[in-house]
């Protein structure tokens, strides 16, 4: 599986650049899966629900299923985090998985960064970032620069990166 991390400091559109740029992805042919890190408690479950009622009496692992999608829910417990290769030894083989997050792991990463946002890109130190993904075109930086604002631009350099083979021609513009 080809990994990329789309990386950067809070508030600078990672998440954004990422629902426009998992479609342009697909359009193109690929499949695409994202794996995403919260640095907060958080829960997918409502109380009240039955697999909410079961977790909470200290069932290890919940899975939920439909016709529509199924989720498994695993309670860390006592282990800590599960570090970013457990996870993607979970996910099911795809063309591209998506990485938002994990910023200090060592995997090829876009960085999304917005000069606005008063924070300095991390490109300088962290070398696994292949390219910088910002409004401003003009910035100088010895990676290449991409149009925060272009997913179909991202969208092919990511394909030419991995040597995608170009499954579906997508017109320009």
């Amino acid at each position: 599986m080809n990994i990329l991390g789309i990386s950067g400091w809070s508030g600078n559109g990672k998440t954004t650049l990422l629902t426009r740029l998992i479609p342009a992805l697909i359009q193109r042919g690929h499949t695409v899966s994202t794996i995403k890190h919260a640095h907060h408690k958080f829960d997918i479950d409502r109380p009240g629900k039955d697999s909410f009622r079961h977790r909470e009496a200290g069932a290890h692992e919940v899975l939920i299923s439909s016709t529509n999608r199924w989720a498994l829910m695993h309670e860390n417990l006592d282990e800590g985090e599960a570090h970013l290769d457990q996870l993607v030894e979970k996910m099911a083989p795809v063309d591209l998985l998506l990485i938002e997050g994990f910023k200090t792991e060592d995997f090829p990463k876009i960085e999304v960064w917005r000069e606005e946002s008063g924070t300095t890109p991390r490109m300088d130190v962290d070398k696994t970032i292949i390219a910088l993904a910002c409004p401003n075109k003009d910035f100088e930086a010895t990676i290449p620069i991409l149009n925060l604002n272009d997913e179909n631009e991202i969208a092919d350099f990511i394909v030419s990166y991995f040597q995608l083979e170009a499954v579906i021609d997508v017109p320009a513009g």
